[in-house]
């Protein structure tokens, strides 16, 4: 569900009903809202009758939304009385060494702005379309502009699939409609590789902070996604397949794919156990293996 500022209310202010809306979406919707700030940590959230009413929903689909957050630590007090509570150790929940696994879209930012407070940022990252490690980025480049952050130097590598080879997923049931399918995946990858490098190189301009952005192209398709931090941390997802139909091109597709973005990531930090700093470890070493040997160069076009 995406969320459009004009309607992220977080007073109870109505807007127009979404039909068939249902208890994930409301839940991804009050999470990201979390996440951006408009709630804060301590606030109390609408009652859920102003959020039903807010969603065009029944209760029942918000107490369910409520408890989805509790269970990632997001909201306290969610109870069929008081209005919940955002979490008031909000930054330990998202990016502390006991942190739950969460959404991609909830954990990674967090964890991305604070690599970026490290005077040297070393991000690598293997991922379908980068467009996580994108819109996480956004939060670290926004700290930058308003003079809260300023890394003197920034080194980010990304593994991509490779333009050449058949993809595992997103892949069409029917085959007859590969070919539709690639192009958008292909064009999905080009444009968030762009848009990372982009916004990532103007720094140098704007702040003279010394970047360089690489990418590399796999020979297969990652069934996980992995993020790197100042050789510290490892972020680690699975990519869940589903079946589903979506509208490409105004075509209506049945296919295999995974949804990146809302994959839980679990989180490994360096010194934390025997255990996280072992698979930290191992997994830079898994990362250079793959960009030393059998990775290609990789251009972001067509």
């Amino acid at each position: 569900m995406d969320v459009d500022p004009k309607h992220a209310s977080v007073n109870g202010r109505k807007r127009s009903p979404r039909p068939h809306t249902s208890h994930r979406e409301v839940a991804d919707e009050l999470r990201a809202r979390i996440r951006s700030g408009a709630l804060q940590p301590g606030q109390r959230m609408p009652t859920q009758a102003k959020l039903a009413d807010e969603f065009g929903v029944e209760r029942g689909t918000v107490r369910q939304a409520l408890r989805i957050l509790q269970s990632e630590q997001l909201l306290t007090n969610v109870s069929k009385g008081a209005p919940a509570t955002v979490a008031p150790d909000l930054g330990r929940v998202l990016t502390g060494p006991t942190a739950p696994p969460l959404p991609t879209t909830v954990a990674l930012a967090p964890r991305i702005a604070s690599a970026f407070a490290a005077p040297h940022v070393e991000i690598d990252a293997l991922c379908l379309t980068a467009v996580s490690l994108t819109l996480a980025i956004g939060e670290p480049l926004r700290q930058i502009h308003a003079g809260q952050l300023k890394p003197a130097k920034v080194d980010v590598r990304v593994l991509l699939p490779s333009r050449r080879i058949d993809l595992a997923f997103p892949t069409p049931v029917d085959a007859s409609d590969a070919g539709l399918l690639r192009r958008r995946w292909l064009a999905q990858r080009n444009a968030q590789g762009s848009v990372l490098r982009h916004n990532l190189l103007a720094l140098r301009a704007t702040h003279s902070i010394d970047v360089r952005v690489t990418f590399r192209a796999l020979p297969f398709t990652p069934p996980v996604k992995l993020y790197l931090l100042n050789g510290a941390e490892a972020l680690f997802a699975y990519y869940r397949v589903q079946r589903r139909a979506e509208q490409v091109d105004h075509e209506s597709v049945e296919l295999y794919d995974a949804e990146g973005t809302q994959s839980m990531l679990f989180a490994f930090e360096q010194g934390a156990t025997l255990r996280d700093t072992t698979f930290v470890e191992q997994s830079h070493l898994w990362f250079d293996s793959l960009w030393e040997t059998i990775s290609s160069d990789l251009e972001l076009t067509s």
